[in-house]
Parts: structure tokens; sequence; C-alpha cells
């Protein structure tokens, strides 16, 4: 049997998450044995179809923090066991950095210390039963990164994790630094990112930086024949309901097709802490019979309601606090889709798209920019055509899931640092 790798998330499964459960799939269809841990239960009662497919334990930190006090010391005495030399070496190592859990996260240095106290224990448990763990991967720079580095140590193993976006940006340079300073790669979804942990995290011992993008399943997001529902050309955006996916603009942008006198109808999917507000904007604006918030939906709502559509739109912003987007992974299913997308240059967008090549790139915070986009879009079935034909080709090249999964599986078993950094995407 192959040895395992510890997969280390925040919550499991997430509906906003596809991305790993695809990366997890598609690892498993290479060989790559998982063992994931979550750091917390997500609570959504909504769950992605394909997470059925899954093959990995998952196991609930969360879980164990409730366990009985003298079953936590057990097994904490059991990882002391194993090498009590890297216990208290870890242990003084997370006293001594309180600071490393400051920032964007919910845990502290010592909370994120049991939790990986609880991973090893486990693992443990695993090599006894003949399935050795030989990496640690954490999705997302904060607490999962944490909590993964401090695993890694306890077991004396590799450690790596890909950063995303706000876990990213939200933590210390300092806390940055010492998690990079302590993996084997660091694997982030877009060049920009990349650019900046090369500028944060200062050269002397900073590992390969990776730029491996969230790849999508390209027989699942694949071009139909559109479906006419109406002779009204439909409008389709996905997200969060959060600051950073910019519906705020998306709706003012709308509201100016509108007062244009350009018909349309548009559907918005997704949740979140911003939903009301949204809704009282909409209605605000005029835009009841326009616009629909249809909340969350899975992955097939999601692909169905891609083929009714004409035209995919999301317009992310930078918020005051420097949240953002890197590569929202919806813009790369609806270019798979053949779909034209109207989108902001914000964070790696314009990695994705090329203005008036693969979809229409215009500046962030500008609602009429957008509907002149749309505008453009809408009256032309032609433009529509080519810019969604580039769009599926260049999402053909370099975000299929499992050419990623193949260069994540690289740093689980990794050649050179110079051939990881510098490996094709």
């Amino acid at each position: 049997m192959s040895e395992r790798v510890i997969y280390v998330v925040r919550s499991w499964p997430r509906l906003s998450q596809t991305f790993i459960v695809n990366e997890v799939l598609a690892l498993e269809r290479l060989g790559v044995d998982l063992a994931i841990f979550s750091l917390v239960r997500s609570g959504e009662t909504l769950v992605q179809p394909q997470v059925a497919g899954v093959r990995a334990s998952v196991t609930y930190l969360q879980d164990l923090a409730g366990e009985p006090l003298s079953a936590r010391a057990r097994a904490a005495m059991g990882v002391f066991v194993l090498s009590p030399r890297r216990f208290l070496g870890t242990l003084l190592f997370s006293l001594a950095r309180p600071g490393l859990a400051a920032g964007y996260g919910e845990k502290s240095t010592m909370a994120c210390f049991a939790d990986a106290v609880a991973v090893a224990a486990a693992a443990t448990r695993m090599a006894r039963g003949g399935e050795p763990a030989s990496h640690v991967h954490a999705h997302f720079a904060h607490d999962p990164a944490l909590v993964g580095l401090l695993a890694g140590r306890l077991l004396g193993l590799p450690f790596s994790f890909t950063a995303h976006a706000r876990d990213l940006l939200q933590i210390p340079a300092s806390s940055l630094a010492a998690r990079a300073r302590e993996a084997e790669a660091v694997v982030t979804c877009c060049e920009a990112n990349a650019d900046y942990i090369r500028s944060t995290v200062p050269a002397a011992g900073r590992p390969p930086v990776m730029v491996i993008h969230h790849g999508v399943e390209l027989e699942r997001f694949a071009p139909v024949p559109r479906v006419a529902v109406s002779e009204v050309p439909a409008i389709t955006s996905i997200g969060r309901l959060v600051e950073k996916k910019g519906f705020e603009d998306l709706l003012r942008a709308l509201a100016t097709l509108r007062d244009r006198e350009v018909d349309f109808r548009c559907r918005i999917y997704g949740e979140g802490p911003l939903q009301e507000q949204l809704s009282r904007l909409r209605d605000s604006l005029g835009l009841s019979e326009q616009v629909s918030l249809m909340g969350a939906r899975d992955s097939d709502e999601v692909v169905a309601a891609l083929a009714s559509t004409d035209v995919f739109a999301l317009t992310p912003t930078v918020t005051d606090d420097g949240d953002r987007d890197g590569i929202p992974n919806v813009l790369v299913e609806a270019m798979a889709c053949a779909l034209p997308v109207v989108t902001t240059a914000v964070g790696g967008i314009p990695e994705l798209v090329e203005n008036g090549v693969n979809g229409a790139l215009v500046a962030p915070d500008d609602p009429a920019g957008v509907a002149d986009a749309l505008q453009q879009l809408l009256d032309d079935p032609s433009l529509r055509s080519r810019l969604g034909a580039a769009a599926r080709i260049g999402v053909e090249d370099a975000y299929d899931v499992d050419k990623a999964a193949r260069r994540l599986r690289d740093v689980f078993h990794p050649r050179t640092g110079a051939e990881l950094e510098t490996a094709p995407c």
C-alpha cells in the first residue's frame, strides 16, 4: 500500500470550496492515498454530489477536542513516546511563538499545537495499522497551515501548504515566512499570489513557490448547445455573497442596462452574510423582475444553469482590509463551458482573462464599465461565440484538474526544488 498524505483543511466539505474536493478526487485517481483532517465541521447541509466519491478517511479535530481529557492525554502520550525529542521541541517551538497565530484565523498557536498532536496521534495509529504517512499538506495559510507545520514536526514528516486569498494576505508577513521556512514547497493558485509570497518571504530559506491552478473537470464543465429558455438573454453569476465578490457593483451595472432598455434576465447563485443587503439593493434599484437571487446550489445545478446562460458575470473587488480573490473557480468553470465572461482585473483574474481575446476584463469598482461590456456581449452573438470558444481553449490548456493533480503529486514526492518551481503549470 502506498504511503498516505495527511491533508489538513479548515472545514470539510465546504460548498464554496469545490476546488479542494476536485483536487482530492484527482489525486485519488492518480493513486495517492489521502487522510483528511478537518479543523471543524462545515455546518452546511448542502453538499456537493462529488463528495460521495471521495475515498479518503475524514477526521474532525473539532470532535477530538471534545473527548475526555484522559483520552486526549493518552493520545498525547502516544505521540510523546514516539519521539520525546520531537514532541518537546515542537512544544517549545509553539510556546516561544504565540504570534504565529496572529492575524486572520481563529486559533491560538497552542490550540493549533493541540490539533497537531491529535493529527500526529491519529497518524501514529494509522502507521501501526500498516498505513504510514509520508507527507503533510495543508490547504490555507492560516490555521490549517500552522496545524500542518506542527504535525509535520511532531511526526518528522515533510510539510507543504497551499495559500489562497485572505488566508495569505491577512496573516503577518513574519507568520507567512515562518510557515514557508518549514515547508518543502508553497503552492498557490495564481502568479499574483506567488509574487506576493516571493516579495514577502526572504529568499534565504524560502522553498519553491509553485503556481498550480485550481483545475476543473473538463468533461463535466464542457460546451453544450445553449438552451434558450426565452428570447431574453440570460446572465448568470455565482459566488459567496461577500464584499470581495463585488455583487453590489454587478447590481448597479444591471440597473444601468435596464435604464438603457437592454433586455436581460440575471440569476445570482450563492449565499452569504450580504444576502439580505443585496436583496434590498436589488429591490431599491427596481431590478426585482430582472434579477433572481437563487441561493446556494450544488455543482449539478450550477452545470445546468451554465447550460442556459448567454453571458457569465463576476465583478470582484478589493476590500478595505485588502481581501481579494485569487482566480475564482466559477470563472474557470464558466469558461470551460465556452461562455463569454465579464469580470474585473483583481488578483489573479488577468492571468485567466485577456480582454477582447477570451472574455471582457473591466477595472474593479466600475459598474458603468461592467454595463458597457455586458451590453456589447448581449448585443453581439458572434462576439459571444468567439470569446467563449477561446475561453474553452485556454482552460483546456492550463486548468485541467488532472494535470494540476500530477503537479501536486510531485510536491508530495519531490524532485529538486529548482525542478518543482520551474515545472510547467
